[in-house]
């Protein structure tokens, strides 16, 4: 990737599901180092943004493209994404009954880099992580997800970028449903895991989270496209005014 050019970049994106047509024309631009908020409402098509960025069979790209570090990514399938350092914190992170943590954790870091650490290896990398990110150790030993509270699944997303370290993370209303302590927890990781050699789109419905992630943009989603973009300020109007006043100046237009 040459240093001008974007860690991501979404250009005229349409998208159908069952023929029903839910991105109707996106474009964003993400640099490496910052942290975007898209915002909007239940509906507005974000979660299945998220979806298509990653390569979801279920919906069919019509129009446009997405470009990761200078590549056409639109065609590609999931897993070559995720190799390639794009990575989804789900808004429902699915219980998986059998397979710990830390076993989990050790084929997507070899998916991920192409190195098998030794057991050993990974646990101390786990451990690390773990320890920076507050979350006790015996987390590691736990089937993935079965029986975690709505927090704790929450974390455990962002103790898997802390080691599969991404360039991209987009995180999918990963507030969701947390109690103020959890949703501190998560913003805490997320802020120690920005910097120059990442980004971040944090797909949101309130302007909660980001009262803990000063975002470098906010974007407001509504109907499948962006209808407004800006600094910060713009979620402290969006919790001011509600979406109401955005849909009024796109009809306007």
């Amino acid at each position: 990737m040459s240093e001008s050019a974007p860690l991501l970049q979404i250009e005229d994106l349409h998208a159908t599901v069952d023929g029903f047509e839910i991105l109707k024309g996106v474009d964003l631009t993400l640099r490496t180092g910052e942290v975007h908020a898209l915002m909007g409402p239940n509906g507005s098509g974000k979660s299945t943004l998220a979806k298509i960025l990653m390569g979801s069979p279920r919906y069919k790209v019509t129009k446009g493209r997405i470009l990761f570090k200078a590549e056409d990514v639109t065609r590609w399938p999931p897993t070559d994404r995720g190799k390639a350092g794009m990575f989804l914190a789900f808004q429902h992170p699915e219980a998986i009954p059998g397979i710990s943590v830390i076993q989990f954790l050790r084929q997507a870091l070899s998916n991920r880099t192409g190195i098998d650490l030794t057991v050993l290896e990974l646990r101390l990398k786990v451990m690390d992580a773990m320890k920076e990110l507050g979350i006790e150790t015996s987390f590691a030993d736990r089937y993935l997800n079965e029986g975690f509270s709505g927090g704790e699944r929450k974390r455990n997303e962002v103790l898997q970028m802390a080691v599969l370290r991404p360039d991209l993370a987009i995180m999918d209303e990963t507030d969701s449903g947390l109690d103020i302590d959890a949703l501190r927890v998560v913003a805490e990781g997320v802020n120690k895991l920005t910097g120059p050699e990442r980004g971040f789109l944090i797909i949101t419905h309130y302007q909660r989270l980001l009262d803990y992630v000063t975002p470098d943009m906010v974007h407001i989603f509504d109907d499948g496209t962006i209808v407004d973009s800006g600094g910060p300020e713009l979620a402290i109007r969006l919790e001011q005014e509600g979406y109401e006043s955005f849909r009024t100046v796109l009809t306007q237009t």
